[in-house]
Order: C-alpha cells, then structure tokens, then sequence
C-alpha cells in the first residue's frame, strides 16, 4: 500500500475502535496526531512515542478542537457515547453536536478528508437502540452534517457504519459492504479501524456512506479489495 503523505489526527483515539485505528496507521507508516482527554491515558495505551503527537482536550470545546486540527490534513472520528453509563454525556452531546463542532472546525482549519466511524442501522427509527437517548437519531444526524460540509468541492468524507462490533485481530474475514443500510451483522474493531484509515486515500471511499460487516473466515494480506464492492 502506498503511504498516505498527509497527517492524520484521531479523535476518539483511546476508545477500543479508536485505539485501532492508532495501530492501523502505525502499521502503515501515517503521519498522526491524537485528540485525546486523558494524556496519561494515551501514554498508558500508545507508549511514550505518542507524547508529541497529543493534544489534549474535548470534541465539545472549540479552541481545544482547532488547536488539534490546526496541522491535520485527514480526520477519523471514532467518537461514541456511551449509552450504558448513565454519568456518561448524551449521545446528542457526543454522536451529534460534539460530531458537528468536529466537522464544522476541521473544515474550517483547512482538514481537506473526514472519515466518521457510525453505526449500523442509523436510518431505522424504531431500532431497539434507539431506546437509549436517541442515540442512532444523534449519529445520523452527525453524519449529516459531515456529508454537507466535506461533500463540497476540494473536500471528501467517508461515513462508516459497522455493525455490532467484536475484538478479534484485523485480516481475518471476508468482509460485506454495502449501502442503504439493509444489512445486518457483527464485525471486529481491527477491521472498521482498517477500513477508515485506508478509506483516507481510496478512490473508491471518496464522498461514500456504506455499512460494514463480516462474512466467512477468509485470512488476507489487504481490504483494499472490498471497496470494489461499491462500484
């Protein structure tokens, strides 16, 4: 794989998606930078060699958002609220607005690519999910906004809606996406994060919204391939 030549910055980069996405971009080389809350966090999960790519700060405060994308020329949002933790902020604070704040200042500071990592099943209302907070309302609604500011000339997005999500090791399935959300099905972590960073330079993930799920076991060196299932 060519190495993407710009520098990358993931928010949400201690997550358990967004700590693979961290991986991922190390496997192949990425300039990166991390927006993280927690330094010692990002120190306990990445090593020291992560300490001068960090800014800290929040998706929900905008002078700590732009001094994090001030250098970025590509953006992984692998935010997500947390609906089992009731002390946890609202997924309209996290899924939608701190979504939005995101998109509408990376734009701003000149971050030419946005890749946002979502979910499955965001355009079916009456999902079981949508029991806690609204929350797959709230990433539709952040994707939205993704796909109007970066769908403009001279920008690209890439929306990402995996299904329900696994920890297994990247390279192991046969992977299915497709579009207009009328899939169903789980896929690893490693995976998404593998599709997001190399939806960053491919053709094919430009300006696209598709879901992402597992099929068979099918070990193999690239997911470059499964874009072709776009076309």
């Amino acid at each position: 794989m060519k190495r993407y030549s710009g520098t990358v910055l993931v928010v949400g980069a201690t997550g358990k998606t967004g700590q693979w996405v961290v991986k991922r971009l190390q496997h192949y080389g990425f300039d990166y930078r991390l927006f993280v809350r927690s330094g010692e966090k990002a120190l306990e999960k990445f090593g020291t060699e992560v300490t001068d790519r960090l800014t800290i700060g929040s998706a929900e405060h905008e002078l700590e958002i732009v001094a994090a994308c001030r250098h970025a020329d590509a953006l992984i949002c692998a935010l997500g609220s947390n609906v089992m933790d009731p002390e946890a902020p609202p997924p309209s604070a996290i899924d939608r607005d701190a979504v939005i704040r995101l998109a509408t200042l990376a734009k701003a500071e000149g971050v030419k690519t946005f890749v946002l990592i979502s979910s499955l099943a965001v355009t079916r209302p009456e999902h079981p999910l949508n029991k806690y907070g609204r929350v797959l309302d709230m990433k539709l609604a952040g994707e939205n906004e993704v796909r109007r500011l970066f769908g403009e000339p001279g920008f690209a997005y890439t929306v990402i809606r995996p299904g329900g999500l696994l920890d297994g090791p990247p390279l192991q399935h046969r992977l299915i996406l497709d579009t207009g959300d009328r899939i169903t099905g789980s896929i690893d972590r490693s995976d998404v994060a593998e599709i997001a960073v190399l939806s960053i330079d491919a053709p094919e993930a430009r300006n696209r919204t598709f879901e992402l799920i597992r099929a068979e076991d099918a070990p193999q060196e690239s997911l470059l391939s499964c874009f072709r299932q776009l076309n």
